[in-house]
């Protein structure tokens, strides 16, 4: 079977539900911060494991909390995997991935990875790939004074109020006997002020190998795009308190007014002319 799949995957979120919900704040840099990068080349015929794997969690204000978040604090959980293996063929990858732990623009990320291969099976052999990028975040109600306010937010509320947000991004390939397959992802969880938003993007492409002669890449490949958001509500209340309460007690930034789940999954098999799959996520506040 021969199998031709294009397509786009876009989410943007600036705001999940009017009348004051909001979306993402993200935490802030550490004084002391970290930026590496690591460059692959690979060229060989026999057997490869290669493998990439960084897991990064931030909080701020004050340090990453063992149980339920500080006031006005938020954390982010990040997670990047990626790994081929081989037991045999011809493979040629050139793969950077770039990590800074700073404080992130628009158009600036935290990670970034991008990987180009070429695979072709001798005697038998096959190539098995995954990659996956995952960002978690969360927030305790936070003070609106010397923070952004978002033009659905009630007017005189006191509070930003709670959420919680996790997407995810991944591909799989399996039993891949011809392909070359590009990728690049990005990822921001970090930020100085409250108007930049969180981002995942994710692009993959499988075409043939141009010296197979054959017209289709071989194999097996699945993505899955996922997402799960919570969102509360400000209390939009002259007497909205600091504490998270309004005039008559009742709490509303730690209760769930908005919640949306969504996936993507596509997975082929055969002979694949084209397969292109691309998704972006931004969630923070409305300017």
């Amino acid at each position: 079977m021969k199998l031709k799949v294009v397509t786009i995957f876009t989410l943007f979120v600036v705001l999940t539900l009017s009348g004051g919900t909001i979306a993402d704040r993200v935490p802030n840099q550490t004084p002391e911060n970290q930026v590496f990068s690591i460059d692959s080349v690979i060229d060989v015929t026999g057997a490869v494991d290669d493998k990439t794997s960084m897991s990064w969690v931030l909080a701020s204000p004050g340090s990453i909390p063992e149980g339920i978040l500080d006031a006005e604090q938020v954390i982010a959980d990040v997670t990047y995997k990626d790994s081929i293996l081989t037991n045999g063929g011809k493979l040629a990858e050139n793969k950077n991935f770039a990590f800074d732990s700073r404080d992130q623009l628009n158009g600036l990320y935290n990670i970034e990875s991008e990987k180009v291969l070429t695979y072709a099976s001798t005697e038998g052999a096959h190539l098995v790939g995954e990659e996956e990028y995952t960002l978690s975040v969360a927030g305790n109600y936070s003070g609106t004074e010397d923070d952004i306010r978002c033009v659905f937010s009630e007017g005189n509320a006191a509070v930003l109020p709670a959420f919680c947000n996790i997407v995810s991004a991944k591909s799989a390939q399996v039993n891949i006997n011809s392909a070359q397959i590009s990728t690049k992802g990005q990822i921001r969880a970090v930020a100085e002020t409250a108007d930049i938003p969180a981002e995942v993007n994710y692009q993959i492409a499988v075409t043939p190998d141009a010296n197979s002669g054959s017209g289709f890449a071989e194999g097996t490949v699945k993505t899955v795009f996922a997402g799960s958001i919570m969102e509360a509500r400000d209390g939009g209340d002259d007497n909205y308190a600091l504490d998270g309460t309004t005039e008559d007690g009742e709490a509303t930034w730690n209760k769930t007014s908005a919640e949306n789940t969504w996936k993507d999954t596509t997975e082929v098999t055969g002979g694949i002319r084209t397969l292109q799959k691309a998704f972006a996520y931004q969630s923070g506040f409305v300017l």
